[in-house]
């Protein structure tokens, strides 16, 4: 804090992948997507914030690891095929330098790559033991990165009808993250930012101290915010809410209108895994043959033409900085203004996907480094500081109800609740009065049908995640989303009238335990009506 401060930023990134672990199978195309956002993403950032520490530059950064994410990040087979992924990668980056050595501008990043992707290994294996999550809590023990918890499966809370299956999916997200980070979370990330009055209840008698809200949740509360977003605000149950500040939103996460979608970036659509010769390419290539991006992209944006250019990584590098100079610029004169304005320090929240930084946008994670570095060294104005700093530091806050909202299309539920993917709704109000049913008549079971219990529990929780309703809204990768939402129905169903009749198949239950194995330490009594 200086004499100089005005207000304050606070970074929020919102980490999260849907369950995806097929052990069935000897490779599996939806388990890419973990592969690619740990090495684009997640061990980028990790390495940010190793090279921040060694030259003493502070910051301030709030994650949210979900449990479905953290879960896939401790997992033994997951962790042994990424390693395999990555050598393949690092094996065609080789082929890669060998076939463009006579081709000066693509040659350059076939070294770019091949040195990334190794990077990528050397940290993964040599330097955190192929475990990522104790990376992460290192940094939350110095005081540096917040990490949040979610959902347990980051299951979509306004449209869960029976209140103690929705105190479920925050009370075990509560449990799972206390044995990985060592203490009880202190803040949440609620699933596609979905509130409605009554959430903010079951945090509290989880524990929770704050959770962050979209935009119009706060401004349409009741009474009317004085300070509208920039100042958090305390529901009736005083656990605070932080509101979107959509300005800085905006500026970043917009292709079209934010820094991604600039012209000297590296072009996403554009891989050598549909550029490249099929049969050059088809040893990277899962068994199915399939053409899939392969992660190598020799092209950057250059504009709406098909025609594209080479990627040049020291232009892009450079335009991330100045991208991160204009971003810390406009947070000074927002803060500037609301100072003066309000009368108060204002804090201006920039929630974002992870994932946007590094998979979707390249040179994400190089301008989240830029921008920390210029916060600590170029300004004073502004202070970087994660929610729990803001509270202790300002304790007495208004009091109003916020709105039920979430984020997305029109900002009121319809991307996870509409024609294409309401079928899902009535099963699962069904399942969780089921569940919740079990879960009472046996208080205490033990053996075989203690593990029938906290399979149905987990049978539950797959089917809630907010992603399958998304990806069916959305489009892409549709007939994945359909089976994972039935098989997940199908299993608790069969366990339900296993359990009921009292006839559980052993061996059937070891193999379900096998395949849909998250939360190893789940006790169905979570289950249990609050009432009893």
């Amino acid at each position: 804090m200086t004499e100089r401060e005005k207000g304050y930023l606070t970074l929020v990134l919102h980490a999260h992948l849907p369950y995806v672990r097929h052990p069935e199978y000897e490779d599996f195309l939806e388990e890419d997507w973990f592969f690619e956002a740990l090495t684009e993403t997640y061990i980028p950032l990790i390495e940010i914030f190793d090279r921040l520490l060694e030259e003493d530059v502070d910051f301030r950064v709030t994650i949210s690891l979900t449990p479905t994410l953290i879960s896939m990040m401790s997992d033994p087979l997951l962790q042994y095929r990424y390693l395999r992924h990555l050598n393949k990668l690092i094996d065609l980056a080789g082929r890669e330098i060998e076939r463009t050595r006579w081709m000066p501008e693509f040659h350059e990043l076939a070294l770019m790559y091949h040195w990334k992707f190794t990077r990528a290994r050397q940290i993964f294996l040599e330097r955190y033991d192929s475990r990522l999550i104790p990376a992460f809590r290192r940094y939350q023990d110095l005081g540096k990165v917040e990490i949040i918890t979610c959902a347990a499966t980051h299951g979509f809370l306004p449209l869960m009808l029976n209140r103690t299956a929705a105190r479920a999916q925050i009370e075990i997200a509560a449990s799972h993250y206390e044995r990985h980070l060592g203490r009880r979370p202190r803040g949440i990330w609620l699933p596609e930012c979905g509130f409605v009055p009554g959430i903010d209840g079951i945090l509290k008698d989880v524990g929770i101290r704050y959770f962050f809200i979209d935009t119009h949740g706060i401004l349409f509360g009741e009474p009317r915010p004085r300070y509208g977003i920039f100042a958090p605000v305390y529901c009736p149950s005083a656990v605070a809410a932080f509101g979107r500040d959509m300005e800085s939103s905006k500026q970043v996460w917009s292709a079209r209108e934010g820094y991604p979608g600039d012209y000297v970036y590296r072009e996403f659509y554009r891989d050598v895994g549909f550029d490249l010769d099929y049969d050059y390419i088809r040893p990277y290539l899962h068994g199915d043959g399939n053409r899939i991006n392969l992660g190598i992209k020799y092209y950057r944006i250059t504009g709406p033409t098909e025609q594209k250019e080479p990627y040049r990584p020291a232009m892009a590098r450079e335009r991330a900085a100045t991208h991160a100079g204009n971003f810390m610029f406009n947070r000074e004169r927002q803060i500037d203004y609301l100072h003066a304005m309000l009368g108060i320090k204002p804090i201006v929240v920039s929630p974002y996907d992870a994932e946007l930084f590094g998979h979707w946008w390249y040179e994400g994670p190089e301008w989240i480094e830029f921008l920390l570095r210029k916060l600590h060294f170029d300004q004073e104005t502004i202070t970087p500081i994660n929610p729990s700093e803001y509270l202790d530091r300002h304790p007495k806050l208004q009091v109003l109800t916020p709105t039920m909202s979430s984020w997305g299309y029109k900002g009121y539920n319809e991307v996870w609740l509409e024609g294409s993917n309401d079928w899902i709704y009535p099963h699962m109000h069904i399942m969780a009065e089921r569940m919740v049913e079990l879960a009472g008549r046996a208080p205490n079971a033990e053996g075989i049908m203690r593990r029938a219990l906290n399979q149905a529990a987990r049978e539950l929780l797959l089917t809630q995640s907010s992603d399958w309703a998304f990806i069916m809204k959305t489009g892409t990768m549709v007939e994945y989303a359909h089976k994972r939402t039935k098989d997940h129905i199908a299993r608790f169903n069969r366990l339900y009238e296993d359990i009921t009749t009292g006839r559980i198949n052993e061996q059937w239950l070891k193999e379900v335990e096998g395949r849909d194995n998250i939360f190893p330490d789940i006790d169905y009594r979570a289950y249990r009506d609050e009432g009893e």
